[in-house]
């Protein structure tokens, strides 16, 4: 039997362009309510552009998006086993291709964007300083912006990751947590996102304090995936991952 290499060096520029306008093409059918098919498949899409790579779960349907051969992966994906593609086995193999370090598998939320200003008092910040929500937001999406409460009490962001699609993660200070805040940033994001697009949220499946947060700011939960930092160019994460908040949203 012949080894599969793992990794692929023939990806084209049009290749990734049509891995990206499929990937878009499936966010915007599922914030609308339009999923794949429960069918079992696997696809495999080379990596997009962008920061990151990853594996995307729905119901009885995955999504591989990096450049590693198909074959390969289903090689390692036992068949008619729907838990194997977001797998510690398979996740770890897979990032060890890529050269990446992983963080926790997540629940994938997304909200319908609401026009008009949000109703909160929000003051932009720069989306490169040095709030580690920022660091860690910088690694998985690109064109970050930012902005924090008046009082500095909590912070939401928004960007674009796998596919274009707009993100969302929020972080409340220690002292002001308790008091529904972090629903209040998660409805400012469905606010500040340009263009009336969507906006998805991963969180921790054990971070129930903004996975409340999320359901109370109209949230609904689509899927799960793991996301690996590996450059605009699948080039490989460097360094190892910021710890993340328990109470905050988290990419």
């Amino acid at each position: 039997m012949t080894e599969v290499h793992p990794a692929r060096a023939d990806v084209s520029a049009a290749d990734r362009d049509t891995a990206h306008r499929h990937l878009a093409d499936l966010f915007a059918g599922i914030a609308v309510g339009r999923f794949p098919p429960a069918d079992g498949a696997v696809e495999v899409l080379p990596h997009p552009g962008g920061p990151v790579a990853g594996v995307l779960s729905f119901t009885a349907h995955h999504v591989v998006v990096a450049d590693v051969d198909p074959t390969w992966v289903h090689d390692r994906l036992p068949p008619g086993d729907l838990a194997a593609p977001l797998g510690a086995r398979f996740l770890a193999a897979l990032g060890d291709v890529l050269g990446s370090d992983h963080d926790s598998v997540d629940i994938v939320l997304v909200a319908a964007a609401r026009p008009a200003p949000p109703h909160l008092e929000l003051v932009p910040v720069d989306a490169a300083g040095d709030h580690p929500r920022l660091a860690r937001a910088a690694r998985y999406r690109s064109g970050v912006r930012a902005w924090t409460t008046a009082d500095g009490a909590g912070l939401v962001l928004i960007g674009q990751g796998l596919g274009g699609r707009w993100e969302t993660a929020f972080e409340v200070a220690p002292e002001a947590r308790g008091r529904g805040l972090g629903a209040v940033l998660a409805t400012a994001a469905r606010h500040l996102v340009p263009d009336h697009r969507p906006v998805f949220a991963q969180v921790a499946p054990g971070n129930l304090p903004s996975l409340r947060s999320l359901l109370a700011a109209g949230y609904a939960p689509v899927g799960g995936e793991l996301l690996y930092p590996v450059g605009p160019a699948g080039e490989g994460a460097t360094g190892l991952l910021a710890s993340r908040s328990t109470r905050a949203g988290d990419r």
